[in-house]
């Protein structure tokens, strides 16, 4: 019986693996596996149900066993003449005028592959880069283009939170991110705000969107005329989370008011038809109460179960 692990590179590479029960692999554990030509080794970061890809589990690369002190200390001689490789790739890109930017390098456990990851703006034609390197470096060689999230996700740093980037830190993959998460969250659309340090929307605001959409339903929108303490306004700005509202009035003047201070204005042809601004658990219905005869009054017509047509 195999199962099927998720297991992160040294460069900040992430492939699915299958391995045997029997070796007993668990998060955290250093695996070494057999991936076409080579073996390469790397972290498990967790235990999938089902392969994500639309590969055959057969197909996936087979973890040999978990990895010993001695592969430990090869990896890291890898690492280091990796890092030696690099003055030598940007050598050939300079040479041969190529518009891209290398982050890393990664070698095989066994060297048989150097796998160089690098951003670009478009797409780039390194055939010819591939045959100079592997001249230069006696060895194959892998280009994998990545994009700016994964290259800060690498390189990792701080947060105007003060905590470690996300994508550094805990996260295994990066999620849809869209403006529009942003406006529902009554953030400011300016790039200082709502851009991380990768100069792509934050992943933040993937992860409060849910909870925001929940507390915009109790909220009244931008726009909206209500009744307050110190008279009737418009709403021009609101806070979600602390449940307050801001009331522009005619004078120009605005207040802030909690969001049970204030009653909604909705006009209407027969008049003004007010409403709490919250949808509370006491909230009264129409079947003959003091919120129903009001209704009932302005709207001139009720079909008799206390629901306005």
């Amino acid at each position: 019986m195999e199962k099927i692990l998720f297991v992160k590179l040294e460069n900040g590479a992430t492939l699915e693996v299958r391995a045997a029960e029997e070796l007993a692999l668990k998060v955290g554990d250093i695996c070494v596996f057999n991936r076409d030509f080579y073996e390469d080794l790397g972290e498990v970061v967790r235990e999938l149900d089902a392969p994500t890809m639309t590969s055959r589990v057969e197909e996936l690369p087979q973890v040999l066993r978990k990895a010993g002190n001695s592969e430990l200390a090869t990896a890291n001689e890898n690492c280091r003449k990796a890092r030696n490789a690099m003055p030598t790739v940007q050598q050939w890109i300079d040479q041969l005028d190529l518009k891209m930017n290398p982050v890393n390098g990664h070698y095989s456990l066994d060297c048989k592959l150097l796998t160089v990851q690098f951003c670009a703006d478009g797409r780039v034609d390194f055939r010819e880069l591939v045959k100079e390197l592997s001249r230069a470096l006696s060895t194959r060689i892998e280009l994998r283009q990545i994009g700016v999230r994964d290259e800060t996700g690498i390189f990792g740093g701080i947060a105007v939170c003060g905590r470690p980037l996300c994508c550094s830190s805990f996260m295994k993959e990066f999620n849809s991110i869209n403006v529009r998460m942003a406006k529902e969250q009554d953030l400011a659309l300016t790039p200082s705000s709502i851009s991380g340090v990768c100069g792509r929307l934050k992943c933040c605001l993937k992860f409060e969107h849910e909870g925001y959409l929940e507390l915009a339903k109790e909220m009244p929108r931008k726009g909206e005329m209500c009744d307050t303490p110190a008279g009737k306004g418009k709403i021009t700005d609101r806070n979600l989370l602390t449940r307050k509202v801001v009331v522009t009035f005619e004078t120009g003047v605005s207040k802030n008011f909690a969001l049970d201070e204030i009653t909604l204005l909705n006009e209407r042809r027969g008049g003004e038809n007010r409403r709490p601004a919250h949808n509370g658990n006491n909230h009264e219905n129409a079947s003959g109460n003091k919120g129903g005869e009001h209704h009932k009054k302005h709207s001139g017509k009720n079909n008799g179960n206390g629901t306005q047509k």
